[in-house]
């Protein structure tokens, strides 16, 4: 019996002990374990889930605003106004969590301290990813193309399909998808042909030495003038840019806006060299002599 009194005793002791022991914010768990403390805790509790509730109401409003901003004015990129709003959402959730912490008294310093140092450290892990993520926000924030825009990147040319943090993903003349990580986008020259609405169009025709320049010149700006996708203004170029080996070369210059650019550009090819027929304007083609010579000493020429 006095074995067991010692032991009741002794776990007594021992639990007593185990309460006096300072666990939170410098009190005891004894302290912890009081009506006051509970309510106190409760309380807290409470407030926090308040906070929480009105972080996530706040960060989703303003999230659907600023992307209602770009829906209702189709001059804004909806990339970057997607990009501002994910962004901003993120911010306000990562403060609702640091004020729901200090609620319960957690002191946050050294927290944010921690996270810092992992930051570090996984962006020198991740530094190939990060760099794209990096030339995503420039992209997004400087638009050097959006996404519809017919660009060439890296020697391919295409229409942007998608923009992202990480990638740009293109459809090329083939209907190819083509996915551009946005380091090699920012760093590397951006062709955008969609950044304005006109283009020039460039051809070189080329007549015999025995035909009548005038004439040429004539018949050439007839017909591509006579085409309602020729801008008059500015003023066409056309001159005579080349004495070739078997030919004169008139250089022409014409605007025309950017969406119909290459189909106007075949057009007119076929267009002026119906033209020049017409015009029994001979359109020379290179020659060549071969000369055979036979047994016998003769000689044997034959044109190609």
């Amino acid at each position: 019996m006095e074995q067991k009194a010692d032991t009741a005793q002794s776990f007594c002791a021992n639990v007593t002990s185990l309460l006096q022991i300072n666990s939170y914010d410098g009190t005891s768990i004894s302290d912890l374990l009081t009506l006051k403390t509970l309510i106190s805790f409760a309380g807290s509790a409470f407030t926090a889930l308040a906070i929480i509730v009105l972080g996530f109401t706040i960060s989703g409003l303003l999230r659907r605003k600023i992307k209602a901003v770009a829906q209702s004015h189709p001059s804004l990129d909806n990339t970057l106004f997607d990009f501002l709003a994910n962004i901003t959402r993120y911010a306000i959730l990562a403060f609702t969590g640091l004020f729901v912490l200090n609620t319960f008294g957690i002191q946050t310093t050294s927290i944010i301290a921690v996270i810092g140092a992992a930051g570090l450290a996984i962006g020198l892990a991740l530094q190939g990813t990060l760099s794209n993520v990096a030339a995503g926000v420039m992209i997004i924030l400087f638009r050097p193309l959006k996404i519809g825009d017919f660009v060439e990147l890296n020697n391919v040319s295409g229409t942007v399909m998608e923009i992202t943090l990480n990638y740009t993903e293109m459809a090329d003349m083939s209907n190819v998808r083509v996915i551009v990580p946005n380091s090699q986008v920012w760093g590397n020259t951006i062709k955008n042909y969609s950044s304005f609405s006109t283009r020039r169009a460039e051809w070189t025709f080329g007549v015999g030495y025995g035909v009548n320049l005038a004439e040429a010149e004539k018949v050439i700006m007839d017909t591509v003038m006579s085409d309602t996708r020729s801008h008059s203004d500015p003023v066409p170029f056309l001159q005579v840019n080349s004495l070739g080996a078997s030919s004169v070369d008139f250089l022409m210059r014409v605007w025309c806006d950017a969406g119909d650019y290459f189909q106007y550009q075949a057009d007119m090819k076929r267009k002026v060299k119906e033209a020049l027929d017409d015009a029994n304007i001979s359109i020379p083609f290179p020659t060549r002599t071969v000369m055979v010579q036979s047994e016998n000493g003769a000689t044997i020429s034959d044109d190609e």
